[in-house]
């Protein structure tokens, strides 16, 4: 599975202010709710702080990947934050988060969905990407940068 599969361009949000953990979850909720009206904003915010208490989705290197099954979900639905100002989020490094890519699965699926965590992790861990996703300008550029990877997309 691509990233452009569950990732659309409008969800893809820059410059995000969340003063903490809860307050960008939330945000992350509303988000997808707004985008996807059968993704209930509380349902959503709800899972995603569940699966926190569990342990962080803090990956390090400044990146996290909240993420949580949702039940009548359609599909996979991908949302990438770059955050205004890093935030606690009680990483696995102990660092402040400033990128947030959060997944929302099926509950009702058969298939696991650690292969499509896996594949976002494997592409945060590009030190390169996240760097220039710190860089861009717009959401459309960040968008090109998620879907075809930094070597290909233009960004100015």
């Amino acid at each position: 599975m691509e990233m452009a599969d569950f990732l659309t361009p409008d969800r893809v949000l820059l410059d995000v202010r969340a003063r903490d953990k809860a307050q960008l979850i939330a945000e992350i909720a509303r988000n997808f709710a707004h985008s996807v009206p059968s993704a209930e904003a509380g349902a959503v915010e709800g899972a995603l702080l569940a699966r926190e208490e569990l342990g962080s989705t803090g990956l390090g290197g400044g990146f996290a990947l909240p993420h949580a099954q949702i039940e009548d979900l359609e599909g996979y639905l991908g949302l990438f934050l770059r955050l205004a100002k890093p935030i606690d989020f009680r990483a696995v490094d102990g660092n402040p988060v400033g990128v947030v890519f959060a997944l929302l699965t099926p509950a009702q699926l058969a298939v696991s969905h650690v292969s499509v965590l896996a594949t976002i992790s494997r592409r945060f861990r590009d030190s390169g990407l996240v760097e220039k996703l710190h860089e861009v300008k717009s959401p459309g550029d960040a968008y090109t940068l998620l879907i075809e990877g930094y070597s290909t997309a233009q960004v100015g």
